[in-house]
């Protein structure tokens, strides 16, 4: 369960966060909403694609973390296996919202994250915002501009029909075959036909840097099958 209210300096003053504990919260995040800015970073390790939210039916940009509902395969003994993780699991326990138009941080305050004893505090002792807070802020930030930008470069992906469904059809190490469907991402075919004006204009928009790397990010995709493989074999 879940229970975000707004922050406040006064009623939130004595608690402090458990950052040992935050990536555990995508521990079983078979995948997880990422914005541009992010991209270069997540290509080291993810492959990045595109879903359709099971609430609006719009697209998003994730990053792939398991093949299957409920599986992280960079979630292993107890720790993140990676170099970097998303934004959307590190800013936790913390949220953006809204209220009469105007943008709030909001907590989690049913997250077990949250402490009153060891850990990074939220406020000191005057009330006054922690350098931890202020990251978490810019985190919040980056979210938040990036998600618009990410929308954008998704309708204009849509656009010039550059976004097309794919089907992952997986043979593991076991022999276990499993179909992942859901899934989208760019169609090189269509990429390869735009005339030199839409090129440039995508150019100008800063669009061909992150559809170059989602379509290289593909190839993590080989990693994420060994991830798999291992895990079966541990199995």
């Amino acid at each position: 369960m879940s229970n975000f209210v707004a922050l406040h300096n006064q009623y939130h003053q004595q608690l402090r966060v458990d950052t040992q504990l935050i990536e555990s919260l995508g521990a079983t995040n078979n995948m997880v909403p990422v914005v541009i800015s992010e991209f270069l970073r997540l290509v080291v390790h993810y492959p990045i694609v595109f879903t359709k939210s099971s609430e609006t039916g719009t697209f998003l940009c994730v990053a792939l973390l398991g093949f299957e509902s409920g599986e992280n395969l960079f979630w292993n003994n107890n720790q993140w296996q990676g170099i970097y993780t998303p934004l959307n699991i590190m800013r936790q326990p913390f949220f953006i919202g809204q209220e009469n138009n105007q943008t709030l941080i909001c907590i989690d305050t049913d997250s077990r994250t949250l402490t009153t004893g060891q850990g990074e505090a939220i406020f000191d002792s005057t009330g006054k915002e922690t350098d931890y807070l202020q990251k978490i802020k810019a985190r919040l930030a980056e979210l938040l501009e990036g998600e618009n930008h990410t929308q954008e470069f998704i309708k204009t992906l849509l656009a010039l029909n550059l976004i097309m469904p794919m089907a992952l059809d997986i043979s593991f190490a076991n022999a276990q075959q499993q179909r992942v469907q859901g899934l989208y991402t760019i169609n090189e075919e269509r990429l390869a036909q735009l005339d030199a004006t839409q090129l440039f204009t995508l150019q100008e928009q800063g669009y061909l840097q992150p559809i170059y790397t989602m379509i290289a990010s593909l190839g993590q995709i080989y990693a994420l099958i060994q991830k798999k493989n291992e895990r079966l074999d541990n199995a």
